[in-house]
């Protein structure tokens, strides 16, 4: 089967499926796995070049709303009537199913079924190791560093925190993204500070921005010096790479509890 994935976390579904040599093309930001690096590239995710993609003719397109913006290539994909599959994870169970849809539309059911119980499995795991923590810090995760923007409650970074024995400090709002301002931040006084802004390298996350900002400096996250730069693509990819994310999450804020766990 000839496929080509309009996003990185679709891609790395693939790759966790075994299947990722049946990928004929991949969007700008699929930078992982490396095996794959050599792929015909269809464009960034907000501008795929549909002609390049119809013209090689593939089997089944990925695509994916989680990614903000998808919205026109899946319209442009059903003008041409090319075959294709939309994902729009929010949650870890969410991910687990689109490893079932992905293996139902490639014929690799049974294997599907196996990568989702070991995925299900790996965060029940974490899960045990949380319910035991007494003490559970509140984590302050930002996405865009002006304006603020945040994860609220109907998000996997949420599951995250609270798998690794932490809390999201919005993770009462019932959405999936919010913008929110200095003084929220500021009043709710996060015991940790999780930086993974997404389409910036990780060289460019400067933790100094955030120390300057006006009254961050008396927060007991700045205070402590528990500022962490969190990969982008361990952290707002909705795929079950999310699991190494949240195994360096979950030994920064408890080591000895989850050192067991790999």
């Amino acid at each position: 089967m000839k496929i080509i994935s309009l996003c990185p976390s679709n891609t790395e579904l693939c790759t966790y499926l075994g299947i990722e040599d049946q990928l004929i093309a991949i969007d700008d930001y699929s930078d992982w796995p490396e095996s794959i690096q050599h792929l015909p590239k269809v464009g960034p995710d907000l501008s795929i070049d549909i002609d390049h993609v119809e013209s090689l003719k593939p089997d089944l397109i990925l695509a994916s709303l989680s990614v903000p913006g998808m919205e026109k290539n899946i319209e442009a994909l059903k003008k041409r009537n090319l075959p294709h599959i939309v994902f729009n994870p929010q949650s870890l169970e969410d991910i687990a199913r689109d490893l079932l849809t992905l293996g139902e539309a490639t014929g690799l059911k049974d294997e599907a079924g196996k990568q989702a119980v070991t995925f299900k499995d790996t965060i029940l795991r974490y899960q045990d190791v949380a319910d035991k923590i007494d003490t559970k810090p509140s984590l302050y995760w930002e996405w865009w560093p002006n304006p603020l923007f945040s994860p609220g409650g109907i998000n996997w970074l949420s599951e995250i925190s609270r798998l690794a024995g932490g809390y999201n400090l919005f993770e009462d709002v019932n959405m999936a993204s919010i913008q929110v301002t200095a003084a929220e931040v500021i009043e709710k006084d996060p015991d940790h500070i999780c930086l993974a802004w997404v389409g910036v390298p990780l060289r460019k996350v400067n933790p100094g921005l955030v120390k300057k900002r006006k009254g961050w400096s008396n927060m007991k996250a700045v205070r402590t010096h528990n500022i962490h730069i969190m990969e982008e693509s361990l952290f707002c990819r909705p795929s079950p790479r999310l699991l190494d994310g949240l195994s360096k999450l979950a030994k920064t804020l408890h080591p000895q509890a989850y050192n067991h766990l790999e």
